[in-house]
């Protein structure tokens, strides 16, 4: 039984998890995030989580000010109000002092309210009830326009001349591929929040063809599609 069995449903998830702010990183259900740990909080949280449960949550800072103090009395970001967790599945110390991992995605969650822990690092309530659908391999694959992706993807390559594996894209699942180039596209931290909030598949994989549509435009001085 892989790791990933192990979370069938919402209740196998932890409430109360650590949570790592991060503008512009993005995780998604069983894909992989690589992270450079340093700062000696998220040292102390990567290590916390290694030895319980290895849940992390990922989750962007709001764009608003600070609204709220920590323990020192330093202003601290407010934070978007979804994230995803991630399982800690990878682990390796560097000679100078660094953690490098990798988590891979379980499920988007709510921020239900942050807790008030004595941890350096920040804590939150996880609420998963939206986002059960998560938990299932694949679902939706079928609604993607698997056509349309692709050949915006590739107008997006020739356009910044760069290459793919297009023998290892034509093997990837639809959710792997939509999943994988959402969390590899370049776009701002905005950008990337719409992604993850997207309700689905197909419309996660409808907002990365409008973004990219959008950033193509821009850069041949078109006119710009809009989201729809």
């Amino acid at each position: 039984m892989g790791f990933l069995d192990r979370y069938k449903t919402t209740a196998d998830l932890p409430q109360n998890i650590p949570v790592f702010p991060l503008g512009g990183a993005l995780l998604l259900p069983r894909c992989q995030l690589p992270l450079n740990i340093f700062e000696p909080r998220y040292l102390a949280m990567v290590n916390d989580a290694m030895s319980s449960n290895r849940i992390i949550g990922m989750i962007q800072p709001a764009e608003e000010p600070a609204t709220s103090l920590n323990s020192g009395g330093q202003h601290v970001p407010s934070l978007r109000t979804i994230g995803c967790a991630g399982r800690l599945t990878s682990f390796a110390e560097t000679d100078d002092g660094r953690i490098l991992i990798s988590l891979t995605g379980l499920c988007r969650f709510a921020v239900a309210g942050e807790l008030s822990a004595v941890t350096p690092y920040r804590q939150v309530e996880a609420d998963y009830s939206a986002f059960a659908d998560d938990l299932t391999p694949g679902l939706g694959e079928d609604d993607v326009d698997r056509e349309a992706l692709l050949e915006t993807f590739r107008a997006y390559l020739d356009a910044n001349n760069l290459n793919a594996d297009w023998d290892e894209i034509g093997q990837a699942s639809n959710e792997v591929l939509v999943n994988t180039l959402s969390m590899l596209s370049p776009y701002p931290p905005t950008e990337k929040q719409a992604l993850l909030e997207a309700s689905n598949l197909k419309s996660r994989a409808d907002v990365l063809i409008a973004l990219t549509e959008i950033e193509l435009a821009r850069r041949s001085g078109g006119p710009r599609p809009g989201l729809q």
